[in-house]
């Protein structure tokens, strides 16, 4: 582990808010154990281990049903450990995988049998290497046959430069933690009226609200990252996701309480309409359809 990489919540709390029958989890990782799943050699960032046992605990904890699990850059493209998390959970984990764009259609095909459903295109430079674009296109085509869908992580400034490419993926396609706004900007920055633009304008364009520990400024209670994820939910009810992001890697303020995230989720989705939608109804439709 790196000497300044903070370990997940150790006994987060119990969550006050019920969540709603058959709730999925729709973002989450699992990390090694490192000696059963060796951490890429590429890798930016060496986290502890955070492995399926403690996931699937917080999630009985937590009261979800159900988890989708996101491959994480410090494995690379080697998804053994997914893989692994997916066979364990059965039909209650989904998995969103990192591959190359030479991989095979029998291997998508194997890793479809597992329950992967997405793969996942990173942009923030501080995680990855720069992929060339027409590598990320022949992927999504080949994922494309399978009914799957493409998970794109970006910051906001990098949007308007991406857009043409994300518009271009010949599959539904969901951006990860709002498109990361600045939240100090407000509501009405170009930044972030350009992503609600981008998804009234496609409307096969989904997003997780997801994340805002990593986005506050005012930090306690993630009073400024709410107007937020609150518009969304509001304009786009059927192509919103919510999740943990357990273990929470690379956080450099603080560990945030999962049972307190949990807590969060009402103050985004303020009515049973809207928490059943988030929770239940569009990650079913998009992950276990």
């Amino acid at each position: 582990m790196d000497p300044d990489y903070l370990p997940f919540h150790s006994s987060p709390s119990k969550p006050v808010f019920k969540l709603p029958v058959g709730a999925v989890d729709a973002h989450c990782h699992v990390f090694g154990p490192a000696a059963l799943f060796p951490y890429a050699h590429s890798r930016k960032y060496t986290p502890c281990d955070a492995g399926k046992e403690k996931l699937f605990a917080l999630r009985d904890h937590l009261g979800f049903t159900r988890n989708v699990i996101v491959q994480a850059t410090c494995h690379g493209s080697d998804n053994t450990a997914l893989l692994d998390a997916l066979a364990t959970a059965g039909e209650q984990a989904r998995g969103v995988a990192s591959v190359h764009h030479d991989i095979g259609m029998g291997e998508l095909r194997a890793m479809d049998q597992a329950g992967v459903r997405g793969v996942r295109f990173n942009f923030v430079k501080r995680l990855v290497d720069s992929t060339p674009r027409a590598s990320f296109l022949k992927i999504a085509q080949k994922i494309a046959t399978l009914g799957w869908h493409s998970v794109v992580y970006f910051e906001a400034q990098d949007l308007e430069e991406l857009a043409p490419f994300i518009t271009q993926l010949p599959t539904p396609v969901v951006v990860d933690h709002m498109g990361r706004p600045d939240v100090s900007k407000g509501l009405d920055h170009r930044d972030f009226q350009r992503f609600l633009t981008l998804l009234d304008d496609n409307d096969h364009i989904w997003t997780k609200v997801s994340c805002p520990e990593r986005l506050t400024v005012s930090g306690g209670d993630y009073a400024d990252v709410v107007p937020y994820a609150r518009t969304l939910v509001e304009h786009f009810p059927d192509r919103v996701l919510w999740g943990t992001d357990w273990p929470h890697p690379n956080m450099k303020s603080h560990m945030p309480d999962d049972g307190l995230l949990v807590d969060f989720i009402p103050r985004i989705a303020t009515d049973t309409a809207a928490q059943q939608a988030l929770l239940v109804d569009n990650p079913m439709a998009l992950y276990w359809a």
